[in-house]
């Protein structure tokens, strides 16, 4: 592309360039960028057009990235964050006027503790601004958070993570629970009983807390039958209701259903966990991400 061609290049292209660079597919990027399919591809053209190259070719699963797209990569993610940074230079974010798409993630629980808050929010000030709630998934979330995929997350913690910066939004505590009518459900929950009931928990990945359940255990030489690994806390909740299955969870968690679980504690002690509202330190700059931070800690009452 030569010098004169730059007229051609506008804001819009790029943040098309930077989706369809992250997610790989036409239709998600046109999702991530809460535009139609034909504008997500009717940009794509234009940047074709504007370098020269087809900067991405189809595949069976949406598109991938043509070497000259590889190398305009970072400079494009740095050319979008230095605007943002420009426009955000000096003023008070103003969720009035904003139109500004923001990233969590977080697990169902809780996305139903804070989304019905900021809904409310930004209706009240009839704001344009645009929230995307992601499950967690088994992706790095710091790596995620450092490349502007997310803006912010919300997770679960045994221990204080060191990789990302951190709020705590409360501290609880983790149950014993079963459906209400468990053939068990009457009685205290001993050490065979936790071993010999199969039990279904969150799978996102490498996890604290089965590690360190499994540790203790281990130490007592016990182990217990983790059956059933999904998603969502949705997933458990239903699963436990439908079937004889336990699980661990956290007192929150367990307390919002507690007309169809029945709870008891452990047979053992566990440490106490935080729910913690994490960001990537580069973002400490943004007055946007400052805002929804102060709503979410507002919203949860965390003071």
């Amino acid at each position: 592309m030569n010098p004169r061609d730059i007229r051609s290049l506008d804001i819009g292209m790029l943040r098309t360039f930077d989706a369809l660079m992250r997610e790989r597919n036409v239709s998600r990027a046109a999702a991530r960028l809460f535009l139609s399919q034909p504008a997500v591809s009717a940009s794509l053209n234009r940047l074709r057009e504007a370098f020269d190259d087809p900067l991405f070719t189809r595949n069976a699963h949406g598109v991938t990235p043509t070497p000259r797209a590889q190398a305009l990569a970072a400079q494009v993610e740095k050319v979008l964050a230095d605007i943002g940074a420009l426009l955000e230079a000096g003023r008070a974010f103003d969720p009035v006027a904003s139109d500004r798409i923001f990233r969590i993630a977080g697990s169902d629980f809780a996305s139903r503790n804070i989304l019905p808050g900021l809904g409310r929010t930004l209706a009240q000030c009839g704001s344009g601004i645009r929230l995307v709630w992601e499950p967690p998934g088994t992706w790095s979330l710091p790596e995620r958070l450092h490349r502007g995929d997310l803006d912010l997350a919300v997770i679960a913690r045994l221990r204080m993570p060191r990789d990302m910066e951190t709020r705590v939004l409360y501290e609880d505590s983790y149950v014993y629970a079963v459906r209400a009518g468990h053939p068990l459900a009457g009685q205290g929950v001993t050490l065979d009983m936790f071993c010999a009931v199969p039990q279904v928990f969150l799978g996102y990945g490498s996890s604290i807390l089965d590690d360190t359940i499994d540790e203790h255990l281990a130490r007592a030489g016990r182990q217990r039958l983790a059956q059933m690994a999904v998603t969502s806390f949705g997933q458990v909740i239903h699963q436990l209701v439908h079937s004889d299955h336990a699980a661990v969870l956290g007192r929150r968690v367990a307390q919002a259903h507690a007309d169809v679980l029945h709870i008891r504690p452990l047979p053992f002690e566990l440490p106490t966990y935080q729910s913690l509202l994490c960001w990537d330190a580069r973002s400490d700059s943004d007055a946007g991400v400052q805002w929804l931070k102060e709503e979410i800690v507002r919203i949860m009452g965390a003071g």
